[in-house]
């Protein structure tokens, strides 16, 4: 007779298994598997095993004899060891070489140190050609700004002085154009004149303004030192889509006061209350003056065109840029040829020229509504750091180049914090302007400094030229840069992308729209914050199976690969029958999802122990449960009582449970929790081991 063909039977007793080869089938034996699986194998398979089963039992040490993971005030005292700096090193450095110490840190705090090492004059002209240009475009722009802040036009002006002077010398960007900007403008005035009115008391407004920027810089430099730039990232680019969408609808009906004349306005931002004044007006006893609107619109639609041809034809670019200084010059002069003010045109007036005068004296820190004020500050901190931040990275990107982001912040502190003791309002990144800015071929942030200057001897000498300035073309101009703050195809792509995020755009849209301005902004940040919590903690579980290898035999990396049967529904059937694989999706088992998940596998495993009872013989009952907890950050007291109640649950019906790959925090609640003791009882470094450890040896394809 023939003698029979080697097998290597494989008999799984808690995790142990029986091996019988080249002697038939070995048939007592005691498991709490009923199941066995017989799978032909090499002979020279069977002198391999041990040496796994070592090699295995070592791993299973890594994962249960890993070191203890830091604890909360270690990583406190990292995290404050990272945001004072290195100061061994330091200090190492300044006793060595001091004079290199000093010049490393006077170039950490001013970049301008580094990169005027390498200024030409070449870049000089650059920069002076850019400064021109950007100014030309800052002037008009700056005072309509102002007029939006509800302050009086020379502040706009102001704070096109001291800022971007202070941050050309701080930044890390080389492109950005520093000073007032619609959106701030706007947050501004929506939000301090609920504690001050700004026509009745108009200096107590100003004095409050002034106090909120002082206030806003000391939060952004301390952002920038403390290396909290997360706090600005709460603040997704979805909820920005949404509330510079907002914003700019709200902005450009708030020009109809102007546009049209309307004496008496409301001081509210909702859409609602702002056609509701549009529509009195018309029934007042003194109406719009339609000069107002004529004017305007003339000149609106001259800088529209002037930008399309600019746009268009890239030599007639001086045209986009001067469109807004050529309206404010012949309007001026048309006005002042006409008298056209005697007819009912409004007209800007008086415009206060000369230096920066101190405001130190006019900050207001021991006002009784301080909480409300520094509420107010951290506000406009975080969206002018957003945007800001927004706008350098997207020119540094395009550029080649990295800006620093805490420096970024302390740079945007500091000169918000000088601007306010030299009668500045908040400033922070334009995005019109830092596109003028690069398209003019700005090289450093010389170019602010030109500006500057420009703006500077403006006010010193061409001030008075600006009395007879329609009011109607600072709404020309400030509409003229509102398509710029929308932006449709990102709100598309980030509905195309993730309908989620496109739940915080909505939210933040229609918050601005139709409540106000810091209602907005924040339905936005609850929307994303419920998106993080949704993602985190979920009660998900992903049922898996081994994605089959694209060879014969396959390498063990793809044998190893295990996939959501969902996603790879071929991986279905490659799992041994009686083996159940699972992993959870969320990042935090706690105790807002751990009994979701633990009921989940539960059912499952006692759906498929109904489904083999019903079928013949049993065949496919459930006996393995294998758990990858590879996703899983954390853990708490909640989630490990689960997890112990799941394996009392799963073991009274005869089933095993294994956790594969926990993380460090994991493992080490779990073993202080006593519920992993020794190597290779529950826990496994991958699920292919698991696999192993509790058949007995690789499992192939089941056979069909």
């Amino acid at each position: 007779m023939a003698p029979e063909p080697a097998t290597n039977m494989m008999t799984l007793s808690g995790q142990q298994a029986e091996v019988t080869i080249n002697g038939g089938i070995n048939r007592e034996t005691s498991s709490k598997f009923s199941q066995t699986l017989q799978i032909s194998t090499m002979a020279s398979d069977s002198q391999v095993a041990p040496d796994v089963e070592t090699h295995q039992g070592e791993r299973a040490q890594w994962v249960l004899n890993a070191p203890k993971p830091p604890g909360v005030w270690t990583q406190f005292r990292t995290t404050l060891r990272d945001c004072v700096g290195s100061c061994s090193g330091l200090m190492v450095s300044f006793k060595k070489h001091p004079f290199e110490y000093l010049v490393r840190s006077l170039e950490s705090v001013f970049p301008i140190i580094g990169w005027s090492k390498d200024y030409s004059l070449a870049k000089f002209k650059c920069d002076l050609l850019a400064g021109f240009t950007l100014a030309s475009l800052c002037i008009p722009q700056s005072i309509g700004y102002a007029t939006l802040a509800k302050l009086e036009p020379q502040y706009g002006l102001y704070t096109s002085i001291v800022p971007p002077l202070i941050y050309a010398f701080m930044g890390t960007s080389r492109e950005i154009a520093i000073g007032p900007v619609a959106v701030i403008s706007l947050l501004l005035s929506s939000t301090v004149q609920k504690l001050q009115d700004p026509e009745t008391n108009p200096i107590a407004y100003r004095n409050m303004v002034f106090t909120v920027t002082f206030l806003a810089g000391v939060f952004q430099a301390s952002f920038g030192i403390l290396r909290l730039g997360f706090v600005v990232d709460f603040v997704s680019h979805a909820a920005i889509l949404g509330f510079m969408g907002g914003a700019a609808i709200i902005i450009g009906l708030q020009q109809l006061k102007g546009l049209l004349g309307i004496a008496h306005f409301t001081t509210k931002t909702d859409v609602v209350s702002v056609i509701s004044a549009v529509q009195k007006s018309f029934h007042s006893p003194n109406p719009w003056n339609p000069l107002n609107f004529i004017i305007g619109c003339s000149f609106l639609i001259f800088i529209l065109t002037a930008r399309f041809i600019g746009r268009r034809h890239k030599k007639l670019m001086f045209l986009s840029v001067m469109g807004p200084l050529i309206s404010v010059i012949l309007s001026t002069a048309i006005v002042y040829a006409t008298r056209a003010d005697k007819h009912g045109v409004n007209i800007v007036k008086h415009i206060k020229g000369g230096l920066n005068p101190s405001s130190i004296h006019q900050l207001d820190l021991s006002t009784t509504n301080f909480s409300s004020v520094a509420k107010i500050a951290v506000l406009v901190a975080i969206v002018a750091l957003t945007e800001a931040m927004a706008v350098g990275r997207s020119f540094a990107t395009m550029k080649g180049y990295h800006i620093d982001g805490n420096k970024e912040m302390v740079a945007m502190g500091f000169m918000n914090v000088a601007g306010s003791m030299s009668s500045c309002y908040m400033a922070t990144g334009s995005f019109s302007r830092t596109a003028v800015n690069n398209s003019a071929g700005c090289q450093t942030a010389v170019s602010n400094v030109v500006m500057a200057i420009t703006v500077l001897v403006c006010l010193e000498a061409f001030t008075r030229l600006l009395y007879y300035t329609p009011s109607a073309i600072l709404g020309s101009i400030i509409l003229s840069a509102l398509p710029g703050l929308i932006d449709l195809n990102g709100a598309y792509h980030v509905w195309k992308v993730d309908k989620l995020d496109f739940l915080a755009t909505l939210g933040a849209f229609f918050g601005v729209l139709f409540v106000s301005v810091e209602i907005g902004l924040l339905v936005a940040v609850l929307i994303s914050f419920a998106k993080i919590m949704m993602n985190s903690i979920q009660p998900g579980i992903e049922r898996m199976g081994r994605v089959p290898s694209s060879s014969s035999s396959g390498s063990n990396a793809e044998e190893d690969a295990f996939g959501d049967v969902k996603q790879y529904p071929m991986a279905l059937d490659t799992l041994p029958m009686g083996v159940l694989i699972f992993r959870v999706k969320s990042s935090l088992l706690c105790f807002a999802n751990a009994t979701s998940v633990t009921s989940r596998i539960l059912k499952w495993a006692r759906y498929n122990k109904d489904e083999a009872k019903a079928g013949e013989n049993g065949e496919g009952k459930t006996k393995l449960i294998i758990l990858d907890m590879s996703n899983l950050v954390n853990i708490d007291t909640s989630g490990i009582a689960s997890l112990k109640e799941l394996h009392k649950e799963l073991a009274a019906i005869d089933i095993e449970l294994a956790i594969v790959n926990p993380r460090w925090q994991v493992i080490d609640k779990l073993r202080l929790a006593n519920y992993v003791n020794k190597p290779g009882e529950r826990v496994f470094l991958t699920v292919g081991e698991a696999m192993d450890a509790c058949i007995g040896s690789r499992v192939l394809l089941p056979p069909v």
